[in-house]
Parts: structure tokens; C-alpha cells; sequence
């Protein structure tokens, strides 16, 4: 009897493997859904959109792109967290929604790491922090001096609470022991015209929104917050540059798909994938926007994710940044 259960047993695992097998080396054969959790427009399409775009064209499948907003990321990732792991369900996701909301909400609908096969680390994306010309500082260094010599005399605006900026603010006063108050905008768009209007002195904002101001002399360009100089705009040194070394804030983009999806199904999606990313026409598609073309490999983006949840935890500890 115990032998007869074990070989029906054997028989369903065989069979079980053998349809997964058969479905990994069949695919794609119909078309490949990309979730995207935020509303048109934004960084997660200008990252997503061409390469669903050029995958459908490699695969001869479409690959639809779908607008699921709201809940800070946190909705479209729960559909395809708890979507069939068959590789026709795929996230394309922005850093908060994979790792600092871990930091933000008591709760969230899924596990970010539990719930996830990492795909790719697609982009990444600085922010700028720029001052209004009529602040006398012309440097990050300047910047630490005025408000270390005049406490409480600068505040800085960002695109939003629990935002990549607000975080980049944080981790400066956290670093060399200022206290920049923070003025939370809801967007990149009425925190530009405070900015311009000199309504607040300074600000950590997206470089596509604060490229042409600083180009114009509007605003004054002190420092990109990303670890390395952007290679759109080589002239405007690093945080880390300015002293304050390991400072690295960068809104990010990346691939997944659900847990448990077949490994070749995994090896498939991120060679192709990534062939695209890296592909010159890509790279310069996204450098005109600021953005830097990465790829890598599902191991290296889940050490990636490791580190940035670990990171803004630590900030938010620090400062006492939370969502209720």
C-alpha cells in the first residue's frame, strides 16, 4: 500500500515537472502582459514602454502594457504577486513599491521578497538637488555651512513624503548633522514653481524637471544624488563628491516576475530582456531623459534590493519618516 501511494505520488511530481518543463520551452506562445503600477506618463513607462515595445517584436507575441496605479505602487504589484507564475504576467516596478515601503507602512499586501522572481534592474534615475540663485551657495559644501552657521534657515522641497528625494534630504541631515526642514509637494510640477518663485531655497528633484532650469541659469545645479556622475550631465558633481562618501539616492526601475515562475522562463525573459536595455538605441532613449540604462542579472538585483531596503529603513529610523 505505502509503495503504491509512493509511485502515484512519484507520478503526479513527474507529470507536474513534465508540464512545466513543456510549458517553460513553449514560451511565449500568446501574449505577455506588463503591470506597471503607477499612471501613465511616468518614469515606470518611459523605462517599461520600449522594451514591451522590442520584446514583442523578438517574440512575434504582443506584449500589452497595463496602467494599475495607486496604494504608492502597492496595487498593480499585488496583481502580479498573485498572478499565475507562468512568465505571462511581468512587474515592472519603481524602487518604492520593491523596497522603501518596507520602511514607510506598517503593512503591505505582499512581500516584497517572498512574493518576487527578480527578472533585471532596468534603469536607475538621480535626483538633482538645485537652489533658488538668490541662495549664496553655489556648492553642497555651501549649502552644509550656511545651515550648520544659520540653523533652521534652509528647507527643502521634494516631490513628496516617503519619496526618493524626501529620502535623499534626510540622508543629508543625517550625515553631517543638519536639520534642512522638509516641504513635501505633491509632484515634481508645484514643487518646480515654488522653486522658480523662490518660495523655498532648495530642492531634491527629478532631473528631467530640473535639467532645463539649470541649463537656463534659473536654478543653480548643486549636486546629483546618485553615487556616480550622470552621464547625461557630467559636469554636476555627486553628493558624494562634495564629502559626504557613500551618499547614493536613486529613484530605480526593475523586471519581475511572480515566485516560483520556471527557471528557464526566469533565464529567457532576463536574457532577452537585458539584450534590449543594453542595446545602444535603449541606453540613448534613456540618457536624453536622464535616466541610466542598467541590466544585470536576478542575482545581482536581488543583493541590489537587499542593500536598498536595509538603506532606507536605516533613513527612516533615523528621521522618523512614516506612513500610517
Amino acid at each position: 500500500m505505502i509503495t503504491s501511494r509512493r509511485v502515484i505520488l512519484f507520478g503526479i511530481l513527474a507529470c507536474a515537472l513534465f508540464t512545466i518543463q513543456a510549458i517553460a520551452q513553449s514560451y511565449p506562445n500568446r501574449a505577455i502582459r506588463f503591470v506597471l503600477p503607477y499612471a501613465p506618463g511616468g518614469g515606470t513607462d518611459l523605462t517599461a514602454r520600449p522594451i514591451a515595445q522590442k520584446l514583442s517584436e523578438v517574440y512575434g507575441k504582443s506584449v500589452v502594457v497595463d496602467n494599475r496605479p495607486g496604494g504608492g505602487g502597492m496595487i498593480g504589484s499585488e496583481i502580479v504577486a498573485h498572478s499565475a507564475p507562468d512568465g505571462y504576467t511581468v512587474l515592472v516596478s519603481a524602487s518604492s513599491e520593491m523596497s522603501m515601503n518596507l520602511a514607510l507602512y506598517k503593512s503591505m499586501p505582499y512581500d516584497p521578497v517572498k512574493d518576487f522572481q527578480p527578472i533585471t534592474l532596468a534603469t536607475t534615475t538621480p535626483a538633482m538637488l538645485i537652489a533658488h540663485p538668490s541662495v549664496p551657495v553655489r556648492s553642497v559644501k555651501d549649502l552644509i555651512a550656511l545651515e550648520k552657521a544659520q540653523p533652521g534657515s534652509i528647507s527643502y522641497a521634494s516631490v513628496g513624503i516617503g519619496s526618493p528625494m524626501h529620502f535623499a534630504g534626510e540622508l543629508m541631515n543625517s550625515m553631517v548633522k543638519i536639520k534642512m526642514a522638509h516641504i513635501p509637494y505633491k509632484g515634481a510640477g508645484p514643487a518646480m514653481v515654488d522653486l522658480l518663485g523662490g518660495h523655498v531655497p532648495v530642492g531634491f528633484v527629478t532631473v528631467l524637471a530640473a535639467t532645463q532650469y539649470a541649463k537656463s541659469g534659473r536654478l543653480r545645479p548643486l549636486a546629483v544624488t546618485s553615487g556616480k556622475r550622470a552621464t547625461a550631465l557630467p559636469d554636476i558633481p555627486t553628493v558624494a563628491e562634495a564629502g559626504l562618501p557613500g551618499f547614493d539616492i536613486v529613484q530605480w526601475f526593475a523586471v519581475w516576475v511572480p515566485a516560483q515562475t520556471p527557471k528557464d522562463i526566469v533565464q529567457k525573459l532576463n536574457a532577452d530582456i537585458v539584450a534590449i536595455i543594453r542595446s545602444q538605441d535603449y541606453r540613448q532613449r534613456m540618457q536624453e531623459s536622464g535616466t541610466e540604462a542598467v541590466g544585470g542579472t536576478p542575482e545581482q538585483l536581488t543583493a541590489f534590493q537587499a542593500n536598498e531596503i536595509k538603506k532606507y529603513r536605516d533613513i527612516a529610523a533615523a528621521a522618523n519618516i512614516k506612513i500610517e
